[in-house]
């Protein structure tokens, strides 16, 4: 393996139940990512969200010890990096950056939008609003609490970088929220702080997230945190389900423990894993430090796998 180097890659599952085919193989593929550069594998869990299963972590560093995945250090947990998440809204705050907004996701959707503005974009409703149509706004909507948004600079609409995979990526900026009305920080916020605090200076992820990695990198540079070409992202094309959409539990034995029971071992799992990826041959048995020595970004499949359950 290559010499280390400072800086480290990571996989930053859900605790929302087994993994399936498809985290398995964007976790094996950010771990080649990491390994063949000479960087550290860290693992985080990503469990802000409420909706999350008991005992679902466990089982899923289990099925990557499994596969043969390690990594360097403590599995590091989100709710552990609260006081980090406050601190960053606080900078920002600091600096006029952040405001309350108490739209529903209806309220959204029925406002009108700016002109050439995507689907869904925030319309800015409550950047602009008084201290009294604040306090107005809040009571309106007692019990529940405002959510905080971040106020984008005006000139930013649009953001680009060059992943690793993709090429040239784009991606739309709106105000996008920070920290939610039930008191959950949100993904884009979280992520840019923890892979900060964490050393992470190589993103592997699915390309359903390409999108929205400008907001990510804007938050970086806001906060001062280091941004692109700094930091590395790479975004893998998805595994498909047989109806084309994207894998999921419903499609079958999509789990470890589901094709075990179907008689798909482990090392059958990885090669097929490998196989999807252009590392290995139909059938052909695989180590890890096998698919190290013949990795190479650049001849990575650019479409999705599509996965037909036997």
């Amino acid at each position: 393996m290559p010499e280390r180097r400072a800086g480290a890659g990571r996989y930053a599952p859900s605790p929302s139940g087994d993994l399936h085919l498809g985290n398995l193989r964007t976790a094996l593929l950010a771990w080649l990512f990491a390994r063949t550069t000479g960087r550290d594998f860290l693992m985080r869990i990503e469990d802000l969200d409420r909706a999350r299963d008991a005992g679902s972590a466990e089982h899923q560093l289990t099925d990557l010890t499994k596969l043969g995945i390690d990594w360097d250090g403590p599995v590091i947990l989100q709710s552990d990096c609260a006081a980090a998440h406050e601190a960053a809204i606080a900078q920002l705050a600091a600096a006029d950056l952040v405001y309350e907004c108490t739209c529903t996701r209806k309220d959204i959707l029925a406002a009108p939008s700016a002109p050439h503005a995507p689907p869904g974009a925030y319309p800015g409703t409550c950047r602009n609003r008084t201290a009294a149509e604040r306090a107005a706004a809040r009571l309106a909507i007692a019990p529940r609490l405002p959510a905080l948004r971040l106020r984008a600079p005006a000139a930013v609409n649009t953001g680009g970088f060059t992943d690793l995979v993709l090429g040239e990526t784009r991606g739309d900026i709106d105000d996008f929220v920070l920290r939610r009305g039930d008191g959950t920080i949100a993904y884009n916020l979280a992520v840019v702080v923890d892979d900060a605090e964490m050393g992470i200076d190589q993103v592997v992820r699915g390309d359903d997230l390409a999108s929205s990695t400008p907001r990510q990198i804007l938050l970086q540079r806001l906060l001062g945190l280091p941004t692109p070409p700094t930091v590395q992202y790479a975004h893998v094309p998805l595994v498909l389900g047989p109806t084309g959409a994207r894998l999921a539990k419903r499609d079958g034995a999509v789990t470890l423990s589901d094709l075990a029971a179907g008689g798909m071992d482990t090392a059958a799992v990885r090669a097929l894993l490998a196989q999807s990826l252009g590392l290995a041959a139909p059938g052909e048995a695989v180590t890890l430090q096998q698919l190290v020595a013949r990795f190479d970004p650049a001849h990575l499949p650019r479409e999705p796998w599509t996965w037909q359950a036997s």
